[in-house]
């Protein structure tokens, strides 16, 4: 199985990979391909997502195992900088927990590490009934509201919301709720900021707590004045954000 990627960017300079969430796809970072253009940048879609869809079940472990083929054939000793995003940040810290000498800098955004215990319970009941709604035009427009999703890709998520099976739905929400921050974490050597909205959920925050507290090189902030989405919602911000950390290993003055 391989995941269906693109590459921009100088393919000479450091990787630059963007690990997307769930229920989207490698069309949420365009705003950071426009901007890093002096890396190699690669984006992939995951299993089950966007082009990959035609790929084998979805699961964050085999999904980091693709990744770390994927890292290991175009990095070529070059350094190696992985940016996720809440279901991409727990497949990250996969990444990070199975090879803790692969990555040099990471940015981990909004990962659930927390697990709910009965998830599985009421996951399946809760899509059975609500999925008929997600092919919904007015459903789709409430839900990338939340997700900070403007105008401009609305088209591309409705269009992807539409392709999803409801077993698919199920096993991203079975794996994103099901998901805890492996024993081998605490061994990787990157260079890793963490962060979480302020309007989050509490156990989004006490999430990046965890991570934090897992590996000593580790910095982890609160962004201000958001929710789940800052990629989509605040793209300078976050552009800014990675290249101060990348190239400083500094963090925004307004962030805590």
């Amino acid at each position: 199985m391989a995941l269906h990627f693109k590459e921009y960017g100088d393919k000479s300079a450091p990787l630059m990979l963007f690990i997307h969430g769930g229920g989207v796809s490698s069309w949420m970072w365009e705003e950071q391909i426009h901007y890093f253009t002096r890396f190699h940048c690669i984006v992939p879609d995951l299993p089950e997502h966007g082009l990959s869809i035609q790929q084998n079940e979805f699961s964050i472990h085999e999904s980091a195992e693709l990744l770390i083929k994927l890292i290991e054939e175009k990095a070529k000793g070059k350094q190696v900088i992985l940016i996720g995003f809440s279901l991409g940040s727990q497949v990250l810290i996969q990444i990070l927990s199975s090879r803790p000498d692969l990555i040099d800098i990471a940015i981990v955004n909004s990962a659930l590490t927390r697990p709910f215990p009965y998830a599985k319970k009421f996951i399946r009941p809760t899509i059975s009934l609500s999925f008929p709604l997600i092919k919904r035009r007015w459903f789709s427009k409430f839900q990338a509201k939340q997700l900070y999703i403007n105008e401009a890709y609305f088209e591309k998520y409705f269009e992807e919301s539409c392709q999803l099976e409801p077993e698919t739905l199920i096993r991203v929400l079975e794996e994103n709720m099901s998901f805890k921050i492996p024993a081998g974490f605490g061994k990787a050597d990157a260079k890793i900021l963490v962060t979480v909205g302020e309007n989050e959920k509490s156990i989004m925050k006490k999430s990046a707590k965890d991570i934090v507290d897992a590996n000593s090189n580790c910095i982890g902030i609160v962004i201000p004045g958001i929710g789940h989405g800052v990629p989509l919602a605040m793209p300078d911000f976050f552009n800014h954000m990675i290249e101060t950390w990348v190239n400083q290993g500094e963090v925004p003055k307004e962030c805590r």
